[in-house]
């Protein structure tokens, strides 16, 4: 590494931590937190103004984990523990039904509006606890988690669990539950130890290479058939290079976790270069949301423009892929999504970032939030990138 990389990776790390201590957090604990009832808002305007009382159960769990997160690797800030504690809460005084499942959304009171049949709010749940079982030193917490994520394990290995997507003629797996789950275990590997979590890290990474790797399009493909089967259809042929891409930066974090274990690596930066080739918008910049696999035109009305959340994932990936493997082409990868990123997310007015941009980078709409915008992918990828550039500057 060069002098001026030295200085790149520098200012990127002065970035991630100022950004997120004087922007990120401050916007959503002033507008978001939620004083009188506990957890958090994200339907949030431009302004902070709060629009629908509406609360993503999603995001009670995606805010425990980033404030705990947070103060666990940034500074030990009260407030940020304070709010960490409040969703968490909430999610256990209102967001599960008398069997245990968690809603998808609630109102504002924790009154229940909708329960859908996927695990997420269970997983947000669970990485939440843990991270605040680290924080705040309270380790029932710690089994909390692991006994929910056992819970969840349970319920997707039961189908009479949870209602098929599909009728009986078309049998699917996806790409989404497999790559959580992952994440999820080794959150909760963090403060808990049980042959579960290894066991579920071991299944789905084994998924992930004999179902949805397809070598032949060089993609990782969203939906699959029951045994791997490439299904020829709109929604068989969907390519998400952000999920894709955080995919690789999870089993990189696997990798690390196993003395650098060089088969994963190796699996992760495959998926990574694959998922960058079809992402990256040659024409305009920044990750694009949705491909089709042999290039025809996608169902989804939204599959040209840039969202958030994936150029947050290729900003930890190609960070993380440059330290695990020190190969500069990643370095000029993440530069160019950074200085994309930076140059059109931000809110410099009001603060935040928006969400959803066209394809040229233009702001489609201004909110800072909505049930699936909130205070996740931003701060967590501050959080990732200002530790992992230390680490890189400090010659880890």
């Amino acid at each position: 590494m060069n002098k001026e990389q030295y200085s790149f990776l520098k200012d990127c790390a002065a970035i991630y931590q100022k950004d997120l201590v004087s922007d990120i957090m401050p916007f959503w604990l002033k507008h978001g937190l939620d004083n009188n009832n506990g957890g958090l808002y994200t339907c949030l305007n431009r302004d902070g103004a709060l629009m629908d009382t509406t609360k993503s159960v999603w995001f009670q769990g995606r805010f425990g984990f980033v404030a705990a997160y947070a103060y666990n690797n940034i500074e030990q800030n009260a407030e940020w523990l304070s709010a960490s504690a409040s969703c968490i809460n909430f999610m256990e005084e209102h967001c599960s039904d008398s069997e245990g499942r968690m809603y998808f959304e609630v109102e504002g009171d924790g009154t229940p509006l909708r329960l859908r049949r996927y695990m997420f709010s269970e997983c947000f749940a669970i990485i939440a606890m843990a991270e605040y079982a680290k924080a705040s030193g309270d380790m029932s917490y710690a089994a909390k988690s692991l006994e929910l994520f056992e819970k969840v394990i349970d319920t997707l290995a039961t189908p009479e669990m949870l209602p098929s997507k599909y009728l009986p003629a078309l049998k699917t797996r996806g790409h989404s539950i497999v790559m959580i789950l992952i994440n999820t275990a080794l959150c909760v590997k963090c403060v808990a130890d049980a042959p579960i979590l290894d066991k579920v890290i071991d299944n789905n990474i084994e998924e992930l290479k004999n179902y949805f790797m397809n070598h032949e399009y060089k993609a990782l493909l969203e939906c699959v058939g029951e045994n791997g089967e490439f299904i020829d259809t709109g929604m068989g042929r969907v390519i998400n290079p952000g999920h894709a891409i955080e995919t690789a930066w999870f089993l990189m974090d696997v990798a690390i976790s196993r003395d650098n274990d060089k088969k994963l690596i190796d699996l992760a930066t495959t998926i990574l270069d694959w998922s960058w080739e079809w992402g990256w918008d040659k024409e305009f910049g920044g990750i694009t949301n949705l491909k089709d696999c042999k290039n025809l035109p996608p169902q989804d009305y939204a599959h040209d423009m840039k969202f958030w959340w994936p150029q947050c994932e290729a900003i930890i990936a190609t960070l993380m892929a440059y330290k695990l493997t020190h190969d500069e082409k990643y370095l000029v990868m993440h530069r160019m999504i950074h200085e994309w990123t930076y140059k059109h997310f931000p809110d410099r007015e009001y603060g935040e970032w928006y969400g959803y941009l066209h394809k040229n980078g233009s702001v489609s709409q201004p909110a800072k939030g909505n049930i699936f915008k909130g205070p996740f992918h931003i701060p967590r990828m501050m959080i990732k990138s200002h530790l992992i550039c230390k680490d890189i500057l400090d010659g880890e």
